[in-house]
């Protein structure tokens, strides 16, 4: 696990468990939290044995994606293009031919009533996406004069999620990147991660298909409020750990 100054060690180790369970359970993985935890932090399974092999590589490849994506930010590197590839490519290694590359036929949403990028249009399209994120969220060179507040920057970020998900850049793996790219984009601008959950499935597959940013808006206060609250748990046990060596040090001084 890469060292992060943002957060507690411990925290990020369990951020990217969750992001990789339900990330991948929103896709249809079947692999549970507790076999997750086996498979991130221990290299192992040891629940059921009939999971699927691609199953285990989507819950395992979220480490090196993750891992990356906290050095980028780490660097203060502003999401690009060649950066939303190698998330993808990390992402869908060992089950996609076409990893890190955008997609060369057309794809569509399961169940959505709109249509997404062409081929064609793709680069250009993720290219403009990645232009407008960078401006509006202040980290471009030509950027807004006025630093916009953070309010205005969460809802940019939410917005582009929606707008990254009707691109649909690649032939396979746009919800995982998709999520992945809001976290780092959240993470870089000092929030905490948003980690939807399997069981919240339904309503944000509904904010995605009628582009309710507002919706999107509102769900994502209170999780971050409550992912927050969270990180100073993880923050504050971390300091009692700290200080419980010193304390010693010093008793056995005295």
């Amino acid at each position: 696990m890469h060292t992060n100054q943002r957060f507690p060690n411990e925290y990020l180790q369990d951020v990217l468990v969750r992001l990789a369970h339900h990330s991948s359970a929103i896709e249809g993985n079947t692999i549970s939290l507790a076999d997750t935890v086996s498979i991130i932090l221990h290299n192992k399974v040891t629940g059921k044995e009939s999971y699927d092999l691609r199953e285990i590589y989507e819950v395992k490849n979220h480490e090196q994606a993750f891992d990356y994506v906290m050095e980028e930010i780490e660097a203060l590197r502003p999401i690009s293009v060649p950066t939303i590839k190698q998330i993808h490519a990390y992402l869908t290694d060992r089950l996609q031919y076409d990893h890190g590359e955008f997609k060369a036929s057309a794809n569509a949403i399961l169940g959505a009533d709109f249509q997404t990028a062409s081929p064609q249009e793709t680069p250009l399209l993720v290219q403009q996406w990645v232009d407008n994120v960078n401006y509006r969220l202040g980290t471009h060179e030509e950027s807004l004069e006025k630093e916009p507040s953070k309010d205005d920057k969460l809802e940019t970020i939410l917005e582009s999620h929606i707008d990254f998900e009707r691109i649909h850049p690649f032939s396979d793996g746009n919800g995982r990147t998709g999520r992945m790219v809001m976290n780092y984009l959240l993470m870089e601008n000092d929030f905490p991660p948003l980690i939807i959950k399997a069981e919240e499935k339904a309503v944000y597959m509904t904010y995605l298909a009628n582009q309710d940013v507002s919706g999107f808006h509102t769900f994502a206060q209170q999780k971050l409020a409550q992912e927050k609250e969270r990180v100073d748990q993880f923050r504050s046990t971390e300091k009692e750990q700290i200080q419980l060596p010193k304390k010693q040090k010093d008793d056995l001084e005295r």
